[in-house]
Parts: structure tokens; sequence; C-alpha cells
């Protein structure tokens, strides 16, 4: 298993993409993730610092996977269609329980996200361009409209409905025809 350790921009955010995974997975799985500080507002002039692990997996390639550490025990996870947030950093997208649109905040572009739960509701503010350039990486691994032959759907269908031996048997005729041969 490799594990390369990448830095977009120069920025000194940790970002990493592992491939040839053998965890009993397919081999090609490729694993994009990165590590950044998100910000969770909490009114127009308050928000606090929350780190967090963006991640992407080539053998699940519809999702985007957040992780956020709040300083307990337990980390926050969300997933969420990867498309949403792809069109999120260009124009406001999502409904329900997440939703994302690009803004500006002291001059800089950032991709608010919202999140809506039984448990809460959460407005979180990431770097634009920190959650573009991870994007893009995602979009390498996986290009948009070849995501389903990732997953082998067809193949899997395929062995599913192929016909076995055991099959011969249910095409003949296990019970006698209704019809009585003497015309009873």
């Amino acid at each position: 298993m490799s594990n390369d350790v990448n830095n977009d921009l120069n920025d000194g955010r940790n970002e990493r993409k592992n491939e040839g995974r053998h965890d009993g997975r397919n081999s090609d799985t490729a694993v994009v993730e990165r590590e950044l500080e998100l910000k969770l507002v909490l009114s127009p002039e308050r928000s606090i610092p929350v780190p967090a692990l963006l991640s992407y997996r080539s053998d699940d390639p519809y999702a985007v996977h957040v992780t956020f550490h709040l300083g307990t025990d337990h980390p926050v996870s969300w997933t969420f269609a990867r498309e949403l947030l792809v069109e999120g950093v260009f124009r406001p997208c999502g409904h329900g329980d997440v939703r994302a649109w690009p803004t500006k905040v002291g001059g800089r572009g950032v991709v608010l996200m919202a999140l809506s739960s039984p448990d809460g509701d959460a407005l979180l503010e990431a770097p634009a361009a920190q959650v573009s350039a991870w994007l893009e990486r995602t979009l390498r691994a996986v290009p948009p409209g070849t995501e389903a032959a990732r997953l082998g759907i067809d193949d899997g269908l395929a062995e599913l409905l192929a016909p076995t031996p055991a099959d011969d048997l249910w095409l003949c005729d296990p019970w006698p025809s209704d019809e009585s041969k003497d015309g009873e």
C-alpha cells in the first residue's frame, strides 16, 4: 500500500491519497483526504474553529465524507453527495439536511454548508480554495460520469443473473400435467 502526502497550494494543510489498498476492497481504491479547519458559525459576529477531515473513496464514488473533531471522544461524521459539494462551490444547492453555497467573508471566498439533523442545525464555513483543490483531486480519481462503472453494478448484476446448472432444474416441469392422459 502506498501513502503519498501532497500539499495543495503549499498551504501546510495535509492532503493524502492512498492507492492500491489491500483491505479486501477493490485493489485500485483511491482515497483522497484533506484536513482543514472549518468555522462553526454561531452568529454573524462569532464563530469557532472546528478541525475537520474531508474524505473521498473511489469505492464509494458518489459520496464525500466530512468528519468533524469537536474535542470529544466521538467525532461527528456526515456523508453526502459529491455532486452537491461540487455544485455548492459555484452556486447554492441542496435541500433538506445538507445545503451548500459560495459566498465571500472578509473578502475571501468560502463555501457555507448548512447541516440539519434531529440533534440540531449547524452552519459551517470552509475555505473555498482548499475545498475546490480537494474536490479537483476527487474528480481526477473518479471523473464525473464514471462513478457507476467503479461500483461494478453491471458486472455484479450479470454474475447474479447468469444461468447456473441448478437453473436447468427449474426449466423442467416438476409437476404432472393437470390434464389426464385417459381423458378422465
